[in-house]
């Protein structure tokens, strides 16, 4: 009898550039990762079939193919990989979408735009690119680019159905939209922190057209979520400056928590549970009364954005369909998590 497992995977941004795995029993099909931190938005995987512990050799890699800088997470739907990332060639950078085939990493389209990027980016030390993920709903999928240009694309062919480059229209900072959008019924919703009063901003989804804007914080590297809560649908965004509540039809503000911190600190998506919401920047683990355990670890990728003495991987990785897709600003990956290879 085949043994059904849950799994909550961890990729650590450290100099190893290790993949750790804890695992529970639940049971469940292969899903696809349309977005930042999986389909319902909160880190869970879960499948049938995997592979308990890491073998002693390593995993089996199914592919890898070249890509370019960028934070932003692969994210994978209907037998496609999607990676966004930029060329920087002086005096000019182009940010990119890749397509890739998810059996094979064959390249099927790429879709590329030439961006500003200033000069400090084209020096290797420092490190450039978009970080926000791409989002994919039925055949389209949206990307936010460094500087706000949004563009929503055929997932099949890359044609551009709309775009909108926030950048020109409101002022945001230089390289500052981090955060990963989401999708609330008709709506993308972004968060790149433009002014004045637009730092998140309700686009319809089908032609881009301005819905709603509000807020004046600060953008931070959190990517916000939606949660139901008090009987409402409630839009969570944490800023530089505050954790706030939104009304995600009209933007409308339920709450508002004055919270002031660093891009440092502001950095991870908030969690909801039962009624309670978790803002945090600390390791995640599994805790229990007897301690934190961890299964096993393996190598996956190597890391190589710089920082320091040390070279790190920063873009957490996908999971479908009983592999890891995981990028670093030269490569994405494919390995096999399946069990009894």
């Amino acid at each position: 009898m085949m043994q059904t497992l849950s799994a909550t995977l961890l990729f650590k941004a450290i100099p190893g550039a290790v993949l750790g795995i804890l695992l529970g029993a639940r049971a469940a099909l292969a899903t696809d990762w349309p977005q930042f931190r999986g389909p319902k938005r909160d880190g869970n995987w879960d499948e049938m079939g995997i592979l308990e512990s890491f073998p002693r050799e390593g995993l089996k890699i199914r592919w890898r193919e070249p890509v370019g800088g960028g934070w932003s997470s692969p994210v994978v739907v209907q037998g496609r990989v999607f990676v966004f990332d930029v060329e920087l060639t002086k005096p000019s950078a182009k940010e990119r979408l890749h397509c890739f085939e998810e059996k094979t990493g064959k390249v099927l389209w790429v879709y590329s735009y030439e961006e500003k990027y200033g000069e400090w980016s084209y020096v290797p030390e420092r490190g450039a690119g978009p970080t926000a993920t791409p989002i994919v709903e039925g055949d389209r999928i949206y990307v936010v680019g460094a500087n706000g240009h949004t563009h929503c694309l055929d997932v099949k062919t890359g044609t551009v159905i709309w775009e909108k480059n926030i950048g020109r229209e409101y002022q945001v900072a230089e390289m500052s939209c981090r955060p990963s959008p989401l999708i609330e019924g008709s709506l993308l919703i972004v968060f790149t922190g433009a002014k004045p009063g637009a730092s998140v901003l309700a686009l319809d989804k089908q032609t881009g057209k301005e819905v709603w804007k509000a807020l004046d914080d600060p953008v931070s590297n959190s990517s916000p979520i939606i949660i139901t809560a008090g009987g409402r649908r409630q839009f969570i965004v944490w800023s530089d400056s505050s954790l706030a509540s939104l009304d995600p039809v009209n933007g409308h503000v339920y709450w508002r928590e004055p919270m002031v911190t660093s891009n440092n600190d502001s950095a991870a998506t908030p969690v909801f549970q039962g009624n309670r919401l978790l803002v945090s920047g600390l390791i995640r683990a599994q805790l229990s009364p007897s301690g934190y355990r961890e299964i096993s670890r393996t190598h996956l990728i190597d890391p190589t954005w710089p920082f320091g003495q040390t070279k790190f991987v920063y873009a957490p990785p996908a999971f479908a369909n009983r592999h890891v897709f995981a990028r670093n600003e030269g490569e994405v990956v494919c390995a096999s998590l399946e069990a009894g290879q």
